[in-house]
């Protein structure tokens, strides 16, 4: 069984989010711009943090004349599917359905949330259907 990937830290969750928003390929510079564009991070800071990312096979990096671009190895939901289900094999026995139970007992979701969450649901369930 392969070993999953090392989770990403915080800052490197927040400049995938940026790079998933660029388009097929963002340079250190189309990021930096987009994420910060009143200078809060140094431009080596994220250019470590891209080539962390890249280490840890989260993005894949190819250089065109003097600047790498970089792109994400796989979709969003993809790498975010596989989080979740690291996260609950780590906090509940790898049980996505104990997370769920969890986060809705936990209070960790507003009544707006859980609407929304039970809209879903029906949704997938087809009970939706019905009221229609």
């Amino acid at each position: 069984m392969l070993e999953p990937k090392s989770q990403p830290t915080a800052l490197e969750w927040e400049i995938l989010q940026h790079i998933w928003r660029g388009g097929s390929e963002v340079s250190v510079r189309d990021v930096l711009e987009s994420a910060y564009p009143d200078g809060e991070k140094a431009y080596t800071t994220v250019q470590t943090v891209m080539n962390n990312l890249v280490e840890k096979g989260y993005l894949s990096k190819k250089k065109t004349g003097l600047v790498n671009f970089y792109r994400p190895v796989e979709k969003r939901d993809e790498t975010l599917r596989s989080a979740v289900h690291q996260m609950a094999r780590k906090l509940f026995g790898g049980s996505v359905n104990e997370l769920a139970n969890f986060l809705v007992d936990s209070d960790a979701l507003n009544k707006k949330e859980l609407e929304e969450l039970k809209k879903l649901l029906d949704e997938k369930t087809g009970e939706g259907e019905k009221d229609g």
